[in-house]
């Protein structure tokens, strides 16, 4: 990142946090509002089975299936929301904390996150990083359709910095939708692969893959300083 130390900008989902921290204390906000209207327990518990067994869609129609529970749209449609409505019980990674904590003064640091607003807002908020980070763009608050890797997010990063690309770095974990518009546009681009991420996926071609992976935001500084020496 060549003239200066540049713009830094973060997602927040498996990047600052373990996205199954949230699942999990989702599944709990579920499952204890479905014990008080039910009087049935053991909802979460079935959850977080399920997601440790690699599912990702239809859990609470599956679990509702294991408690016995005849499943209909309305009922998971009100678990659904509840999931996303909570007050999350999530805390920074702790690499993220120390990386906040020691970080130089006079970065920039912004951050492009996907998701419905109301739930990515109430981590930020949970996480402490309405304080952390200087501007935050929410993309569903223009639409699902500009969530990434839709261009108008890095766009209206590029204008809030007054910053040429060169400058600017995007740290995510996702290689299937996280890198590929930013590193077509001149930014550099880092992927965090957490051991405990949710996505797996592999980049579904060159053009998609991060300039270099990291397991952690512990070894962030030293990869910059080499895509900037190199």
């Amino acid at each position: 990142m060549s003239g200066g130390e540049g713009v830094l900008v973060f997602d927040l989902d498996d990047t600052l946090y373990l996205e199954r921290d949230f699942a999990f204390s989702g599944f709990r906000a579920a499952g204890d509002w479905y014990a008080g209207r039910s009087g049935l327990h053991g909802l979460a518990q079935r959850c977080e089975a399920l997601f440790n067994e690699g599912r990702r869609t239809k859990i609470f129609d599956e679990a509702l299936c294991g408690l016995g529970v005849a499943v209909d749209e309305a009922l998971v449609g009100e678990l659904v929301a509840v999931y996303r409505g909570h007050t999350p019980a999530i805390a920074l990674a702790p690499d993220a904390e120390r990386f906040f904590r020691g970080r130089r003064p006079g970065k920039r640091l912004a951050m492009i996150t996907d998701g419905p607003s109301a739930t990515q807002l109430a981590k930020v908020q949970a996480l402490g990083l309405d304080r952390l980070v200087e501007h935050i763009i929410y993309t569903d608050a223009w639409g699902a359709e500009f969530w990434k890797p839709h261009p108008r997010a890095f766009a209206a990063i590029e204008a809030w910095s007054e910053s040429p690309p060169s400058r600017i770095a995007y740290v995510a974990d996702n290689p299937r939708k996280d890198f590929v518009t930013p590193r077509a546009r001149g930014w550099w681009t880092v992927q965090v692969a957490r051991a405990d991420r949710v996505h797996r996926g592999e980049a579904p071609e060159e053009a998609y893959k991060p300039h270099i992976v990291l397991p952690d935001l512990d070894a962030l500084e030293a990869g910059l300083a080499g895509l900037q020496s190199g």
